[in-house]
Order: structure tokens, then C-alpha cells, then sequence
């Protein structure tokens, strides 16, 4: 697939997806989000897509970043192959889409909030990021002890695990680094958990609130009748996104996007002037800092479908993440990684689950917390569309924030200790 098709196919794909979600009933029960990972696993995993050999592998997964020189060398040298090139192109763009799409949803997704109600949720949704980051050492711990013997390196991931499932995937990379991780540990470690995230992610969109609901308290409204909120019903109800075109939606949606697209700007500039391992975390707050405040001036708050034109983005996001996800890299090498990391996920959810149940938290509170801790901030928004709850979003952001904060602190912790005490 070529540059061009493929990028025609990501900003395209989410406009069929809506129209067929609206005038389907029977496919408007799946739902928009879910339609996305379904068509992006769909097409990463039907040979469309180059695959990579070892060493481009690697190398993209540990971020490293090649010139047309430089490839060009590499291919007369025989490190790669022509395969290789267009894989490493095809991550490129990838890579650009989901960088970009999340930055400029998020402000969008913002503008229309009712800022007033995350400090009626504030203190539980606290509660449940320490049950979370709880649920999420029990189970790295225990797998620790179950395949440290059968794990190179076990101290290490277990280290690497305790970063990324409190924080994301930067914290990931920083850890490799911190704790000296090998490439081949680093980038099965990094394969399976994409395998066993889209598993994740797939089951918290789908049935999840509904068997959660069977154990603790469904999630209740803080909207009060007597309170002014903005009219953006993309969770509420479906409807297409060609509406967005109207005269009366069309002006003032193209200066929220410009307003969304300034404050995407600025957080990028600002990370500039942080160390790489901080700009992820840089970027994320800044611009929901700024995407709050600016929701705070009435005229931005009430302008029409920002929330909709938000979640175009994070369809096309869902597409490209899922598209990524590619099972043909699928390897059997140190399995105990996938059982460990399919343990993590499965186990941290149960435990959250039953701690939640004794405090009495919400089954949609659980569920974005665990989402901003295991698969972090980008996909709140994902996950509280799929939910039809837009009041968490704020709530499932900044838990994903302070776990960005906390996780290389989590990591490097869990993994020295479980160096000095047990090797």
C-alpha cells in the first residue's frame, strides 16, 4: 500500500464508519470505536503491510531513526532489505498520524466540558488510582516469582512492566535505558503487550461495563438537572460527520480546530525545552492545561460539535493503533513475557475490580483508570466514548498524567528491590 492510499485510507475510513454506524442499527450497537480497531486490525494482518526483518524491527521499536542516506547504505550493505524501506515507511507515517490525531482531539474533546464536574468526581477517582496502581504490582510481582526462573532479564521487565502499566510507553523506553534492557527482552516485552493491549482494549469497549456492572455500582450522573451543559451528544446518539459541514457548525468548529491546532503548538514547544523522557508527559499536560482554561471561556464552551470533530480524530487514532498491532510478529521466544504481561492485564483488572467492589467504586471508573494506567492517557478518550461517558475523560487524563509522573519512579523501585531481595 502505498503513502499516499494509506493516508487517504486513515483520514476516509473513520467518514464510512460514522455514516454506516448511523444508518445501521444493527451496526450502531457495535459501535464507531470498536468498528475502528476492527477494521484497522483487519487491515494490518492480510499481508497489506511489509514486514519488517530483525534488525529494522529492533531498530523501530528502540526508536531509532534513519535517513534516505542512510537507508540507502544500509540496503547496499545488506543490513536491510527494499521489505524493510517500505515497513519503515509505512511506521513513519504511522507514527506522524497518532502523534498529531491525539494532540488535536483532546482540546477539542475539551472545549465542550463542564470543568465543574470533575470536582465532583475528584476524590474518587484518586481513590481508584490507588487501588489501580495496587492491582497493577500484586499481579507483576506474583509473575515475577512464577517465571523469573524461565525470564532472561526478569528483574528487569518486571521493572519495565511496573513503568509502563502505571505509565506509557515513554516510561517503557526510559526504563530499557535506566536499567539497561536488552534489545531482544525490550522489543518482545514491547510486542506482546501490544498483542495483549488491543485484547484489553477490546473487551473494556465491548462487555466489560456491562460485566462490571454485575459487581459494583453503575455509574451515576453528576450533571444536576439544574445545570447548564453544552449540547454535544456524539456519546448520546449517533449521528454523522458530514453534519459538521452545516453553515451554521462549519465557521465556528474552524476556529476551535485552529484554537485546538495553537495549543497543540505550544505544548509542542514547550516540551522542547524539557529532557525527551519528560516531553511526552510535557505535551500532555499543556495542552489539557490549556484545553480546560480555554473551555472556561464561555463563547469556546458553547460553540457546537467540537466534541464530534474530537472524535473524528480519535477514530482515525483507533484505525492506525489497531493497523499497528500486527500478529505476524508474533513470537515465541521467552513466551513467559506473554503469559507474565497477559497476567498483568487480566490480573490487575480482577483485583481492581474486587477492591472496587469494597469501596463502593463505579464499574466506569474502574475502567478508565485502568485504561489511563495499562494503556495510558491517549486512549481515555477512546475508551469513554466506547463507554457513552464523557464525564470521566478528565478523570481517565489525569490519572494517566500522575502515572506518567510516577512510573520510571515505580519501575526502577520494584526492580531493584526485586534484585537485591531475590537474585
Amino acid at each position: 500500500m502505498s503513502t499516499v492510499l494509506l493516508i487517504l485510507f486513515y483520514i476516509l475510513t473513520p467518514l464510512l464508519i460514522n455514516y454506516v454506524n448511523f444508518h445501521y442499527k444493527a451496526v450502531s450497537k457495535i459501535g464507531p470505536i470498536i468498528l475502528a480497531y476492527l477494521v484497522g486490525l483487519f487491515v494490518g494482518n492480510i499481508g497489506l503491510f511489509p514486514e519488517a526483518g530483525d534488525f529494522m524491527l529492533k531498530s523501530y521499536i528502540e526508536g531509532i531513526k534513519f535517513s534516505k542516506s542512510e537507508l540507502t547504505a544500509l540496503l547496499s550493505q545488506g543490513m536491510i532489505t527494499t521489505q524493510d524501506i517500505r515497513f519503515y515507511q509505512l511506521k513513519q507515517v504511522q507514527d506522524i498520524v497518532t502523534t498529531i490525531t491525539i494532540p488535536i482531539a483532546l482540546p477539542l474533546l475539551l472545549f465542550s466540558m463542564n470543568i465543574r464536574l470533575w470536582f465532583k468526581i475528584a476524590g474518587k477517582t484518586f481513590l481508584s488510582l490507588i487501588l489501580g496502581v495496587i492491582s497493577v504490582i500484586i499481579p507483576i510481582i506474583v509473575g515475577f516469582f512464577l517465571f523469573k526462573d524461565h525470564t532472561q532479564e526478569s528483574w528487569k521487565v518486571a521493572g519495565m512492566m511496573a513503568g509502563v502499566y502505571t505509565g506509557g510507553t515513554p516510561n517503557l523506553a526510559a526504563l530499557k535505558t535506566a536499567l539497561n534492557v536488552s534489545s531482544e527482552t525490550y522489543v518482545l516485552t514491547h510486542t506482546y503487550d501490544l498483542i495483549i493491549g488491543v485484547l484489553f482494549l477490546s473487551f473494556v469497549m465491548t462487555i466489560g461495563q456491562r460485566l462490571f456492572n454485575l459487581f459494583l455500582p453503575a455509574y451515576k450522573s453528576v450533571i444536576s438537572s439544574n445545570e447548564e451543559v453544552v449540547e454535544n451528544n456524539y456519546l448520546e446518539k449517533t449521528d454523522t460527520f458530514l453534519t459538521l459541514l452545516r453553515k451554521e457548525y462549519l465557521f465556528p468548529l474552524l476556529i476551535a480546530f485552529g484554537i485546538s491546532i495553537l495549543i497543540f503548538a505550544i505544548g509542542g514547544a514547550l516540551s522542547l525545552a524539557v529532557p525527551q523522557k519528560s516531553q511526552m508527559v510535557t505535551v500532555i499536560l499543556t495542552i489539557t492545561t490549556l484545553g480546560i482554561l480555554v473551555s472556561l471561556i464561555p463563547k469556546i464552551n458553547r460553540i457546537k460539535k467540537t466534541f464530534d470533530l474530537g472524535m473524528y480524530f480519535i477514530l482515525v487514532f483507533s484505525i492506525v493503533v489497531a493497523s499497528m498491532a500486527d500478529i505476524r510478529n508474533f513470537s515465541t521466544a521467552q513466551i513467559e513475557i506473554f503469559y507474565w504481561i497477559a497476567l498483568v492485564y487480566g490480573g490487575s483488572l480482577i483485583i481492581h475490580v474486587a477492591l472496587s467492589a469494597i469501596f463502593k467504586i463505579d464499574s466506569d471508573n474502574v475502567i478508565i483508570v485502568s485504561t489511563a494506567l495499562t494503556c495510558s492517557p491517549p486512549f481515555v478518550p477512546v475508551v469513554a466514548a466506547a463507554l457513552k461517558n464523557k464525564e470521566i475523560i478528565i478523570s481517565g487524563i489525569t490519572v494517566g498524567i500522575i502515572g506518567y509522573a510516577i512510573g520510571n519512579y515505580l519501575g526502577i523501585t520494584i526492580a531493584f528491590l526485586l534484585k537485591n531481595w531475590f537474585y
